[in-house]
């Protein structure tokens, strides 16, 4: 049977479990929508923020719904991904989002960061937000130099909103004594869980409904069994959900039953 006629057979208008979902579409169980009403706590407030989860934890899609729900003409969103870059590449970052060609040198490079950023806010009335994924792998300088940035008009108030995303050694790592300064201005914290059982039984639905189908397609125990691999961590469900579907329909069935999510639980955990 080729996988290609997959969702054919399970009469899906689209494969379910993707990635490209518009925040419209985003299941919304607790954790998550918790960790988007932080964020954009955080983004109004002009605040530093912490946003904590394992991987696969949904913490990039997070982001994403809270910044769906912004004005797009009173924000400007400055995304750094890529932490290997170095304290010039967080400037660099941001001048660029900004419109500006950074400077070389970085000792002019700072301060072209700071009139960037204080412009975007007094000359053009937007509000800009730094977000720093991966932050878990940003250096000692790098998490230093975000600090200094925060620093504005002697403390009165703050050029932007920031926020750190990455894996729980970022929390463990912003509580030594080396960034107690950087500690104490961080306005928010949240650690995002793994989805309660009921809530992953209720993902799969979702799924299922957004692919075309509107019953029940995997069984009680499947469910089950997905979220205990899972944690109930999104991108592992998603990975565990797929590798049963394609099981289930190797072996022909309608439904996907506990023997299918264990056949993929043995194809996703088995090295």
């Amino acid at each position: 049977m080729s996988i290609q006629n997959l969702p054919a057979f399970y009469g899906f208008t689209t494969m379910p479990f993707g990635k490209s979902l518009a925040p419209s579409m985003l299941h919304r169980h607790h954790g998550h929508n918790e960790a988007v009403a932080r964020i954009s706590w955080c983004i109004t407030g002009r605040s530093l923020g912490v946003i904590t989860g394992e991987v696969g934890a949904g913490k990039t899609v997070a982001v994403r719904a809270a910044l769906a729900g912004l004005d797009q003409s009173r924000h400007t969103i400055v995304y750094l991904g890529n932490p290997s870059t170095g304290t010039r590449g967080i400037y660099g970052g941001i001048v660029t989002a900004l419109g500006g060609v950074p400077r070389f040198h970085k000792a002019n490079l700072i301060p072209q960061t700071t009139a960037l950023l204080a412009a975007e806010d007094n000359e053009r009335g937007r509000a800009v937000t730094v977000i720093c994924d991966e932050a878990h792998l940003l250096d000692t300088e790098q998490l230093e130099e975000l600090r200094l940035l925060t620093n504005a008009d002697m403390d009165s108030r703050s050029p932007f909103a920031a926020l750190l995303i990455g894996q729980p050694t970022l929390r463990r790592k912003i509580k030594l004594g080396t960034f107690a300064a950087l500690d104490q201005r961080i306005a928010l914290r949240y650690a995002m869980p793994g989805m309660q059982p009921e809530e992953t039984k209720t993902y799969l639905s979702h799924h299922i409904t957004l692919a075309g189908r509107n019953d029940t397609l995997f069984s009680d125990d499947a469910a089950a069994l997905i979220h205990q691999v899972s944690r109930g961590l999104p991108r592992a469900v998603n990975n565990l959900a797929i590798q049963s579907l394609i099981a289930a329909y190797a072996d022909n069935k309608s439904i996907v039953d506990e023997s299918s999510a264990r056949a993929a639980v043995t194809e996703v955990t088995t090295e």
